[in-house]
């Protein structure tokens, strides 16, 4: 293989683990070698979710030493991509106020009727294109301005997760595209915040920043970190897709984007299409279809869709029995076993954040008058039959609402190491599934930085390097998997 030219780190926290990837890129293929994971980068803390910021930030800093010594003091770049919707609040003297909030925590429920009787539900989706969910941006912002308005008085910058990790490594304040936009207060058509909508809201608007976009350097690595780490070297920190799924979908090797779906399936499944402009309608509206924002302002027009967070919940609780079951030996064992007599939806919110992840599966079977799961393989397959009618049944919602004909599902991620799951989808589906790579988020961030740093020109040039450096593996529509 020819020499290393650039090797550049990223960084990927997602809700149950995070990475550091060293990319080493040496003009024609991307070679990732993980050089750090870490799990459990939230906390449960008398009755809330948050996040841990001072592990995230202690694990980057672990992070950058590594590949500082891998690397023998020749790191190029660093890019930070995290989930979307979560932020920091600083107060004038640019300290953090408190623990970020998890986005599974609590404290927005049932509040977002009270938004709409201020703001209507049109409104809303009219200025930001975006699915309604409890945890969006706008939605936990209000719940500060009811539960702890003191916070809102008192802030001077809202900075969102990944924007808040860049901010420590630099002491530079900007708000970057992709994840912006996953707030519910950027409107896409104007390129701007929805500086209206949260004044109807009562919400501060002074505490936004400056927007920059993915594959623009931020800053370089200030001084401090870089003799704490024995960095020797200039080391910008770059803006890529800080959103996660910006970067998995820039990580997506797409052919033919007309005819083509993507699902970036991990904790989350995020299914759709990507487009140059957004679709903001009534139908997409009646859907729940958002209109996130992704690199070369492209627009990722998805739905989230639970994914497979809730699995992992379950093995977690079935290691605290002493059932000891890797995810591969589930999937394989779930691929043998018969489509099961009950049916479970997880997208219904007994199976949002259950403290008992197998009690809340056996209540949902009671509300719907069903038997209940007899082991884990049971559950598995459970899970996996009910995403893959859920990808079949928003891809029936996509070719609707954009009059094409969907042939190709590009399945990235965690969920395209998993045999069974892929075949299941193109089975139900009747589509041809292409799977990998598992680590598109890590292509996609390596991706923006590559642009940064004026090696490759476009996404394009992007995804032929990726489909150059991985194996792609293809599943059709089979009748032997029920």
């Amino acid at each position: 293989m020819p020499r290393v030219k650039l090797n550049l780190l990223a960084f990927d926290f997602g809700s149950s683990s995070g990475r550091a990837i060293l990319g080493k890129y040496n003009g024609r293929h991307i070679v990732l070698e993980e050089i750090l994971r870490f799990v459990d980068g939230n906390r449960f803390i008398n009755g809330h979710h948050y996040w841990d910021i001072i592990k995230l930030y202690n694990q980057i800093i672990d992070g950058i030493r590594k590949a500082n010594r891998i690397t023998k003091n020749r790191i190029s770049g660093i890019g930070i991509d995290t989930c979307g919707v979560d932020y920091g609040l600083l107060d004038k003297n640019n300290s953090l106020m408190g623990y970020p909030y998890f986005y599974r925590d609590h404290r927005t429920d049932n509040l977002m009727d009270e938004v709409f009787s201020i703001v209507s539900k049109e409104v809303i989706y009219q200025e930001t294109g975006i699915q309604f969910m409890n945890c969006n941006t706008i939605i936990q912002l209000y719940s500060d301005l009811k539960k702890r308005p003191w916070i809102l008085e008192n802030a001077q910058s809202l900075l969102f997760l990944p924007d808040l990790l860049n901010f420590l490594l630099t002491g530079k304040k900007y708000s970057e595209y992709t994840v912006a936009s996953t707030s519910q207060f950027y409107n896409p058509n104007q390129e701007d915040w929805a500086y209206n909508l949260l004044k109807k809201l009562h919400l501060p608007t002074n505490i936004l920043q400056t927007i920059i976009q993915p594959g623009n350097e931020i800053s370089d690595l200030s001084e401090n970190i870089k003799k704490e780490c024995s960095i020797q070297i200039k080391l910008p920190v770059i803006a890529v897709g800080s959103h996660d799924t910006a970067s998995a979908i820039a990580g997506t090797p797409i052919e033919i984007r007309d005819d083509s779906v993507y699902i970036s399936c991990g904790s989350w499944s995020l299914l759709g299409m990507e487009f140059t402009s957004p679709i903001i309608n009534q139908q997409t509206m009646q859907y729940n279809f958002a209109n996130e924002l992704g690199i070369e302002k492209t627009v990722r027009f998805l739905t989230n869709i639970s994914g497979l967070w809730f699995l992992d919940q379950c093995k977690r609780c079935w290691e605290k029995q002493g059932q000891e079951v890797s995810f591969q030996e589930l999937s394989r064992l779930a691929a043998q076993k018969e489509a099961n007599n009950f049916r479970i939806d997880i997208n219904d919110e007994i199976f949002l954040n259950p403290a008992d992840p197998i009690r809340a599966i056996q209540d949902y079977c009671k509300k719907t008058n069903q038997n209940f799961p007899e082991d884990n393989i049971s559950v598995t397959r459970a899970i996996y039959d009910d995403l893959a009618h859920k990808y079949k049944y928003y891809i029936e919602k996509l070719e609707e609402i954009t009059g094409k004909k969907i042939r190709n599902v590009n399945i990235v991620g965690g969920g395209s190491k998993s045999e069974t799951l892929c075949q299941l989808v193109a089975n139900v589906t009747g589509k041809r599934v292409i799977a990998g790579p598992e680590n598109a988020t890590a292509y996609g961030n390596i991706i923006a930085q590559l642009i940064a740093k004026g090696e490759i020109k476009n996404l394009k040039e992007g995804r032929e390097i990726i489909k150059k450096s991985i194996n792609l593996k293809q599943y059709q529509s089979m009748k032997q998997i029920r």
